[in-house]
């Protein structure tokens, strides 16, 4: 439907249209775990800028619960090889 909004004193008319979401993306990872550092290859390439894909490394090895990760330092993505390297502030 239509709707009117006050923004800052101004005065404006909108309508409301659906959009759809795109779904969320899982992917499988290869990885060597040492004390520091886990190297990922086979990444599968995906239709997302480079600094997401590094975004959600970080996030997914961030969390200490799955796979052995904790405060990521550095994340080394290389799109062209479908490989990075995770650095972590502390071994672990």
């Amino acid at each position: 439907g239509k709707h009117t909004v006050n923004l800052d004193n101004k005065v404006a008319d909108v309508t409301v249209k659906p959009f759809t979401l795109e779904m969320g993306i899982s992917f499988e990872l290869h990885v060597t775990i040492s004390g520091e550092k886990i190297n990922i290859s086979e990444i599968p390439e995906l239709l997302i800028p480079e600094d997401w894909m590094r975004d959600k490394l970080e996030l997914n090895f961030y969390k200490s619960e799955q796979g052995g990760g904790g405060e990521v330092e550095n994340v080394n993505y290389d799109k062209k090889s479908r490989t990075a390297v995770i650095t972590f502030l502390r071994p672990g």
